[in-house]
């Protein structure tokens, strides 16, 4: 039959938590007894594309979770561990610089990885700068109060089309309440923090903020450069907040590369030179995946710790809002 929209499948019912519990547990006594047997040698990649791809979808549930919460008058809690109000002025946003040259990205050592990190390759890269944090709430704010939903220079086309068929004057949760933004969180409304990163963004917004303040968004390889060198540390959903924490202060260097928010980039969803497809089923993961999409780098405060490397790709439509996607600026090297 037909499917059902994606963006709206929050919305179907669903079992009953006991049946889902008997179903999870029917399919662990299989998997149990397929280890037991010792014949999975097999199937050994499978298991363990699927385990990593739970993953995936533990973000997903909290995702669609928000999403579902937010077209209920209601607004209720998920129970996530509300943020504080409390914030202090955070420095202007400054710019960290990367020499040009050949450089090599994808995944590398006897790790996992999903086939579209893979194979390792060079690229040449021209000298880059990008900002040292993501772009705040208070300043995408500033775009809006600058009347950046309604100035077509700032937009692609497509996304100034889906701009007025969509009717976007604000990111995804975003509700204008009296004179202050308020926003959908996972532990319910809440008015907006001005020094959070900005989340909930389209590719069409992302590019469209950084035309406006004279930048632009990094590739994906000028991305895995600079994230490379910095620690997988940051808020992710272990820490139970499920929302974008504001930078701490005194940091330096690239700050939240990782955690908080899924950075879009200028790269379009591709196959990396020599990629080729898996055999069997399993050719299908990614692959038919590789049009139509954009590159988002670095993990979310919905992603486990456990699951994201800088090589990393993720991808989504360009209109694609419902993830907590957010901005980092880059720009040529002056």
């Amino acid at each position: 039959g037909p499917r059902h929209e994606q963006a709206a499948r929050g919305l179907l019912s669903r079992p009953t938590v006991r049946e889902i519990y008997e179903y999870r547990h029917a399919v662990d006594d299989r998997m149990f007894d397929l280890f037991r047997r010792g014949d999975h040698e097999d199937c050994a990649d499978v298991v363990e594309l699927g385990i990593h791809h739970e993953q995936q979808h533990q973000e997903l549930i909290l995702t669609d979770l928000k999403h579902l919460f937010a077209l209920n008058p209601l607004r209720p809690s998920y129970g996530a561990v509300m943020p504080e109000r409390k914030e202090t002025p955070r420095p202007p946003l400054r710019w960290v610089g990367f020499a040009g040259g050949v450089t090599t990205i994808g995944h590398t050592g006897e790790e996992f990885s999903f086939d579209n990190e893979r194979p390792r390759h060079r690229v040449v890269l021209e000298a880059f700068e990008l900002a040292d944090r993501p772009v705040t709430n208070a300043e995408y704010a500033a775009f809006i109060a600058d009347d950046g939903y309604r100035r077509p220079e700032c937009w692609l086309s497509d996304g100034w089309n889906t701009v007025h068929t969509q009717h976007w004057e604000a990111p995804l949760y975003w509700e204008r309440r009296d004179d202050a933004w308020w926003t959908m969180t996972l532990a319910g409304m809440r008015e907006l923090a001005p020094h959070e990163p900005v989340c909930h963004v389209s590719y069409y917004e992302a590019d469209a903020y950084a035309r406006w303040v004279g930048a632009r968004l990094p590739s994906e390889a000028e991305w895995e450069r600079a994230a490379v060198e910095c620690p997988i540390q940051g808020n992710f959903a272990e820490s139970g907040r499920l929302h974008p924490a504001a930078i701490e202060s005194g940091t330096s260097g690239l700050a939240q590369c990782f955690g908080d928010v899924w950075e879009w980039t200028r790269s379009a969803y591709a196959p990396y030179p020599g990629f080729t497809l898996p055999r069997g089923p399993l050719g299908e993961y990614n692959g038919k995946f590789m049009c139509n999409q954009m590159v988002l780098r670095g993990g979310s405060c919905a992603t486990s710790r456990t699951h994201i490397r800088a090589g990393y790709r993720n991808f989504f439509r360009p209109d694609a809002r419902w993830q907590f996607t957010g901005i980092r600026l880059a720009r040529d090297a002056s």
